[in-house]
């Protein structure tokens, strides 16, 4: 019996993806064996390596979907318990990671970040945090210097790119849009605290199908309305699983 190598993929190169570059990734959730809030989340969380420490995280990993460097990787924690605590005794890291998680969502769908309407706040609604297994977004990448000697520097996402931004468009569009260079790396968000209970699992629509499917294609982003819209009905989970 012989291996032919031939057909097998080149080596990827281990250089990073530069500093500031937009692309559409697809978010993957790796299970750390903790369990999180919801039903949803058995298993999904990962513990902080310090002992002394309460922080909860989700584990992610960052797939480019198309373009130069698709397939490329990257991954991030994001902290969704324990922590530092606000002067109002909220979590700090997690009201970052909520935030970042509900842009991840508005990217995904096309929806204008100003839309409260009765339709976008249901789409915003989730299970739990595994729901967010498989979204597709379009992200800003960054290089993360490391502060340890032994480690090397990381891609790491600055931001989500909104459909109000001109970037997003032309990157759902397939046009190649130029790096934007950070002006000073940032540290993990993730590093931060966040909160034992998020508010997202205090209210729960009715159950949703067992897995999420976030691959449709978004939409342009819609502007927000000037007047209040009729009452819509409860979304049955997230709006990816009801297109």
């Amino acid at each position: 019996m012989t291996f032919d190598m031939n057909d097998a993929q080149p080596q990827q190169s281990g250089d990073l993806i530069p500093d500031g570059t937009f692309a559409k990734v697809v978010m993957t959730l790796r299970k750390g064996g903790t369990d999180g809030m919801s039903e949803v989340d058995r298993g999904l969380l990962k513990l902080s390596s310090q002992p002394a420490s309460d922080v909860r995280m989700l584990d992610a990993e960052f797939t480019v979907a198309e373009g130069q460097y698709a397939r490329r990787k990257f991954w991030q924690n994001f902290t969704v318990q324990g922590g530092k605590l606000d002067e109002q005794g909220q979590s700090i890291g997690w009201k970052i990671s909520k935030s970042t998680f509900r842009a991840m969502i508005d990217s995904a769908l096309g929806l204008n970040p100003d839309d409260m309407s009765d339709a976008a706040k249901a789409k915003r609604v989730l299970r739990g945090l595994a729901d967010l297994d498989g979204i597709s977004f379009v992200a800003k990448i960054q290089i993360e210097a490391s502060k340890n000697p032994s480690y090397k520097d990381a891609n790491k996402l600055e931001h989500v790119v909104l459909p109000t931004a001109p970037e997003w468009k032309k990157v759902m569009s397939g046009e190649a849009v130029p790096p934007q260079p950070s002006a000073k790396p940032r540290p993990a968000a993730a590093a931060l605290a966040l909160p034992l209970a998020p508010a997202w699992g205090q209210s729960q629509g009715p159950s949703a199908p067992a897995a999420p499917v976030w691959g449709t294609q978004a939409v342009a982003a819609q502007p927000a309305p000037t007047s209040p819209p009729p009452a819509a009905k409860p979304a049955a989970g997230p709006a990816w699983l009801n297109p």
